[in-house]
């Protein structure tokens, strides 16, 4: 009977361990669908972490730092009372994004025509990549993008509002005052940029283009 005990205990270990994982994979994918509900339905976690390494508490609190990147690889942090384990888990999301429908030359204004949406794992995306046509209406491509490739914010800026030595009117509001005067930009900047703009006294002053290109200034 004495050696039936260890035996006993591996079969009780290997009859918990599998209703644990799914209880810790169920309460991780529900932590992260709460997370991102648009990308709920396409998302997958998986549990990189060996089992013996996970927490020992049913329900863990389950905690990410701040500056936790979206999907992909992450370190999310399981606490059970003082005990503290920390959990590497994959975030996988199918969804859509936007790719080059055909070549896009550098420099050229873009066009709908020019992308298109493809269904993929948005996870292994390149950083800042695009979800959402809206973004490129009006854009300028800053590269060529060859057909196929995933656009990426960085690959593509907004039209100048204002350019360098262009006449604007600057608008400074405070506390129950307006007042406005004329100016020269100092560099080209698109809508809700920064742009410097020098009076005609002289003086160089720093305010934010709106969308009809006046530069506002809060004082």
């Amino acid at each position: 009977m004495r050696n039936s005990s260890p035996l006993l205990a591996t079969l009780l270990l290997a009859i918990a361990l599998p209703g644990h994982a799914a209880d810790l994979t169920a309460q991780l994918t529900q932590f992260f669908k709460a997370r991102d509900p648009q990308h709920a339905a396409g998302m997958t976690v998986v549990i990189r972490t060996p089992k013996e390494q996970w927490p020992s508490c049913e329900t863990p609190e389950l905690q990410l730092p701040g500056n936790s990147r979206q999907w992909g690889n992450l370190s999310i942090a399981a606490n059970c009372a003082q005990n503290r384990r920390f959990l590497q888990v994959q975030i996988q999301v199918t969804g859509q994004y936007l790719v080059a429908s055909r070549q896009v030359v550098r420099g050229s204004a873009l066009d709908p025509n020019d992308f298109r949406m493809e269904t993929g794992r948005l996870d292994e995306l390149p950083p800042r990549a695009l979800f959402d046509s809206n973004s490129v209406v009006d854009a300028i491509a800053l590269r060529d993008i060859p057909p196929g490739q995933a656009v990426t914010a960085s690959m593509l800026r907004q039209p100048w509002r204002v350019k360098a030595g262009q006449n604007v009117m600057v608008v400074a509001s405070g506390n129950g005052f307006n007042a406005s005067s004329e100016g020269r930009a100092l560099n080209n900047a698109s809508a809700a940029q920064m742009v410097r703009v020098r009076m005609g006294n002289g003086q160089v002053v720093s305010g934010r283009v709106d969308a009809d290109g006046n530069i506002l200034i809060s004082l």
